[in-house]
């Protein structure tokens, strides 16, 4: 994943970086992925290219796909790139 950016690039661009990114981390712990995510979010708050408006977009497409318990986790750790 190059940044969380690619992931308002439209339908298409969303879906295709979002399986590349599930194909990366096929097998590894939860816990990588999360690291990895926000790792890379962090990096775009540091540099100003990641904006509260992309973070919400971010958590808007991904969260119908989660269960509960990782949606509210999406929403903490979305708050908390935000106060960055």
């Amino acid at each position: 994943m190059k940044d969380l950016l690619h992931f308002t690039d439209g339908e298409d661009g969303w879906l295709d970086e979002a399986q590349a990114l599930a194909a990366a981390y096929d097998g590894k712990k939860q816990a990588e992925l999360i690291r990895a995510v926000y790792a890379r979010a962090a990096e775009g708050r540091r540099n100003g290219t990641l904006t509260d408006a992309q973070i919400d977009d971010f958590c808007a497409r991904l969260s119908p796909m989660l269960d509960g318990g990782k949606r509210k986790k999406l929403y903490e750790l979305a708050a908390a790139l935000k106060k960055m």
